[in-house]
């Protein structure tokens, strides 16, 4: 028998879970400086068409498949389809792609917790550009260290799912969602003032035709995929507890206009401190705890700038590590018929000890053979394997089986329900059936190193 769904308590609450999962430390660290290296309003452009005519329309996708089952990824396939089919495999990539990014984001962002009591103790103060570069240095390579404190984070998620969807998601997502965005826009008003501001839009938004490339467009859909969650079961899951009144393309087109502005106000945000000292762009870790503590340590209230930037950070992951984690624990609770207390203490056990030679592949400490090996340290190994490869297929066979494995009938009943947006359910279907798995073949397609598409326009 199955037990009784919890459902979000109101549309707001959702949105702001919704939108918490999807704004992701990429956005913080990935989008500015991918649009700029991309050819800067030429690839924003691409990215918000990939974005509206791709990535949105799965993002209802994975909603309506959620709602329509009331399971978790892997129970979505076997009530729609059948235990027999092979569809269910999506649900378990999806899952397996969950489990493993969060496996790594704990330390990500346990890095950010770590930087974040650094700040307040002002660690940049008597120390040289070289030294609070090598403050980094010293905790990339300090395993010890970095378990401590992705251990904390990890810890902190665990409360929160453990608490369920209204009382703990929710509840949570509200006061961290609504809080990142506070500070998001108060260091983007703060990064007016400076003088590199001006450098920062042209660098993110000027049409220089001399960075781009026609597989931008292949790298915009990729970068639409990462900033929306897509294709990790974390869409499907919270679509589960949605009401049957709920108005799915419409908080759909929300949650991705959200996603955007968060995105173009992170590089308007970043940017200008960099061009402020004539540094050239950069993205990743490299540019949150290297480049910007610098920085920080050079403007006036450094303490202040560094400390609510690194508040800003661990909010970002935060919101984002809790979807991961709720997305394998309802897949257990649905499957097995766990209580969602053994399903989060049982989980959030075997993602810290999986993401445990991530926390240690900085200083070698596990794996010594892996770096030589593979070219890569295993945190990178398991980054791009999910980056690259994993989301990817997800949304591939989301897109097939939304498009064709689904009778058209039940899916313009699941997508009008609680809707005033019915006139567009076949323009949606066309795209999710046709356009999307296009593009997405592509996309694996030259990552594979199968085709080239630059060859095709450039001689």
């Amino acid at each position: 028998m199955q037990r009784q769904r919890e459902h979000w308590e109101s549309r707001l609450g959702f949105i702001l879970a919704a939108a918490g999962s999807a704004i992701g430390l990429g956005t913080l660290w990935k989008f500015p400086y991918v649009t700029g290296a991309n050819g800067g309003g030429i690839f924003v452009i691409f990215y918000l068409i990939c974005t509206l005519f791709i990535g949105i329309p799965l993002f209802i996708g994975e909603l309506l498949l959620g709602r329509k089952a009331q399971r978790g990824p892997v129970g979505i396939f076997v009530t729609l389809s059948s235990e027999a089919t092979g569809w269910k495999s999506i649900g378990w990539l999806g899952v397996v792609s969950s489990f493993l990014i969060l496996s790594y984001y704990i330390v990500v962002a346990g890095w950010g917790l770590n930087y974040l009591l650094l700040s307040l103790n002002q660690f940049t103060l008597d120390r040289s550009a070289f030294e609070i570069v090598d403050v980094f240095n010293t905790l990339n390579q300090s395993g010890d260290i970095t378990l401590f404190w992705a251990f904390i984070f990890l810890l902190m998620t665990f409360g929160v799912v453990f608490q369920g969807i209204r009382q703990g998601i929710e509840k949570w997502s509200k006061v961290f969602t609504t809080s990142l965005l506070v500070i998001l826009v108060i260091l983007f008003l703060y990064s007016v003032t400076l003088d590199g501001f001006g450098e920062a839009v042209h660098f993110l938004f000027a049409f220089n035709v001399t960075k781009f490339r026609p597989s931008a467009f292949l790298e915009a859909l990729g970068l639409s995929f990462f900033t929306l969650s897509l294709g990790q079961g974390v869409l499907l899951t919270y679509g589960s507890y949605l009401r049957k009144i709920d108005d799915i393309p419409k908080i759909a087109m929300i949650v991705g206009g959200m996603v955007i502005v968060v995105s173009f106000l992170a590089g308007m945000m970043i940017f200008p401190v960099i061009f402020t000292f004539n540094l050239p762009p950069q993205g990743g870790e490299g540019l949150v705890f290297k480049t910007l503590p610098v920085l920080f340590a050079k403007l006036p209230g450094s303490m202040v700038i560094s400390t609510v930037f690194f508040a800003l950070f661990v909010f970002t992951a935060f919101t984002s590590a809790v979807a991961l984690l709720e997305a394998v624990v309802a897949n257990l609770i649905d499957l097995y018929g766990w209580s969602r207390k053994k399903a989060v203490c049982l989980v959030s056990f075997v993602v810290f000890i999986v993401g445990i030679p991530s926390a240690l592949s900085g200083g070698g400490e596990i794996f010594k053979k892996w770096l030589p090996m593979y070219g890569k340290t295993f945190f990178e190994s398991i980054d791009s394997l999910v980056s690259i490869w994993l989301l990817p297929m997800g949304g591939l066979l989301l897109s097939l089986y939304i498009g064709w494995a689904i009778k058209t009938s039940v899916l313009k009943e699941a997508f009008s329900e609680g809707s005033r947006w019915q006139a567009i359910f076949y323009v949606w279907l066309f795209l999710v059936r046709w356009l999307a798995p296009i593009a997405i073949i592509l996309i694996l397609l030259q990552k594979g190193g199968l085709i080239n598409v630059d060859s095709f326009f450039i001689q």
